[in-house]
């Protein structure tokens, strides 16, 4: 890498360069991400140590919310450092290495997410299949499964990445290392590495958005001879993850599949998807289930009784 590149290190530029306006970013990201942290260990925590919580949805939701934390902790810490600071550098080996830490993670999620929409269909549209189609065994391998996606995925991100030779300007419009404000700063023609990215990243995004899209039609169309309590319990079970769902795949579709344009519109978006997602989704998780509230009222009664007796 250091022999391809004179630059030994890039300038974050952040979301503003304002001095007023990083202090009040100081406050208000190290708020949410303390909420990433706090509310997705809560939920991974909550599903591991409740045994009414051992099915294939709560196994995903376990492994969705620890990618969630991985995922923001990969850019938020330095963002929020970086908004107290004047000197905003980040080496070239670091800025790779967070590259491939945002692809790896995000990819992971986009894969879990596709999953866990497959074990909504499994469950409303097979009902009488779905113990025998979504074993442990089964959901471990798709959970693998969603790791090595992400980790193929990624490599070839980095990879394609650091071939570039970079000589400068090393200033990111940025808040993190991404691929698009990497290959406007390199010293070459990355017109056919943008063409490879944007259908890498492309073709895994909109083809697990299409399958999301008709796991969810299906179940609606599966839903016509339901009663109106199946209804109402079939989409409260799906509600929530069709939210984070649009919540996350829409600014992704947005920032990796069209070749890269204005960057101040696009560190905007990525907020919603590196930060803003990851926070919200424990809240849409727990607050619209019933039984994820009833194990974590659970194990405070446990932890507060425990803490009584001693």
């Amino acid at each position: 890498m250091e022999n391809a590149s004179s630059v030994k290190e890039f300038i974050l530029l952040g979301l503003s360069e304002n001095q007023a306006v990083q202090k009040i970013c100081f406050v208000m990201f190290l708020f949410f991400y303390m909420v990433i942290v706090a509310g997705n260990l809560l939920i991974v925590i909550t599903v591991i140590s409740s045994q009414c919580l051992n099915s294939p949805m709560y196994f995903f939701l376990c492994y969705l919310s620890f990618v969630d934390i991985c995922y923001s902790s990969v850019t938020a810490p330095k963002m929020i450092a970086n908004f107290l600071v004047e000197n905003k550098t980040i080496s070239f080996v670091g800025c790779i290495a967070q590259l491939f830490g945002v692809h790896f993670f995000g990819c992971t999620e986009i894969f879990i997410l596709t999953v866990m929409a497959y074990d909504r269909y499994v469950a409303i549209c097979r009902p009488l299949h779905y113990t025998t189609l979504m074993t442990r065994r089964v959901c471990g391998w798709m959970v693998i499964g969603s790791w090595v996606g992400g980790f193929v995925h990624s490599t070839v991100q980095t990879l394609l990445t650091t071939q570039l030779p970079f000589c400068g300007p090393n200033k990111i419009d940025h808040y993190f290392c991404d691929v698009h404000p990497l290959l406007q700063l390199a010293c070459t023609n990355t017109y056919a590495v943008g063409i490879i990215v944007v259908a890498n990243s492309g073709m895994i995004t909109l083809s697990c958005f299409f399958i999301l899209v008709m796991s969810y039609v299906v179940i609606l169309v599966s839903l016509k001879s339901q009663t109106s309590k199946g209804w109402h319990k079939a989409l409260s079970t799906c509600g929530s993850h069709i939210t984070v769902v649009i919540l996350f795949f829409g600014p992704c579709t947005f920032i990796y599949i069209r070749p890269s344009g204005n960057l101040s519109a696009d560190k905007s978006v990525a907020v919603f998807y590196t930060v803003i997602t990851p926070m919200l989704n424990p809240l849409i998780y727990a607050l619209r289930n019933k039984e994820v509230k009833s194990a974590m009222r659970k194990l405070w009664s446990r932890k507060v009784g425990s803490e009584n007796g001693k």
